[in-house]
């Protein structure tokens, strides 16, 4: 079954990035409506192999869609999310602004994706250096039993050495 997808923040680096991924793992699109700031709105964007003209990320844009994808700042996600999930779209929010929510799943495929069938419209992700971390972590737990991790990062100054 095809799926009709919105991605907001269509113009940046992170969506490009996943559109390169949806056309690789042939992810299936009957409509793909790429939404961004009314600044970004009128380009135009190559994806899926066809050009796409980006519209103005708001409320009318989700209309019809099963999936939006977020990769926008916090507060337009705070704003379009609700908005997308009230009109009957799975929102997926690759921002901070539901991460801490307690009616949001928060979602790593590869470790949970069960909880997604939880959602009540809108699906959040860790940031990509937890995300990645997790990626190490979840084996040590299945085995271990891990419960707390602590990361610190180190970075030397060679002007310090």
């Amino acid at each position: 079954m095809a799926n009709k997808v919105g991605i907001v923040g269509a113009t940046g680096a992170v969506c490009a990035e996943l559109l390169n991924l949806m056309e690789k793992r042939k992810f299936p699109v009957s409509e793909l409506r790429l939404l961004a700031s009314s600044r970004s709105a009128g380009k135009k964007v190559e994806a899926l192999g066809a050009a796409h003209t980006v519209e103005e990320a708001k409320s009318s844009a989700f209309d019809g869609l099963d999936f939006a994808i977020f990769s926008a700042n916090g507060t337009l996600s705070k704003e379009l999310c609700p908005l997308a999930a009230k009109a009957g779209v799975v929102a997926i929010d690759n921002s901070s602004a539901f991460r801490m929510q307690p009616d949001v799943p928060l979602v790593v495929p590869e470790i949970n994706a069960e909880a997604a069938k939880s959602h009540r419209g809108i699906i959040a992700n860790p940031n990509c250096t937890t995300a990645i971390a997790l990626m190490a972590a979840y084996p040590l737990h299945q085995k271990f039993g891990l419960k707390r991790m602590i990361c610190l990062l180190y970075t030397s100054d060679a002007a310090d050495e």
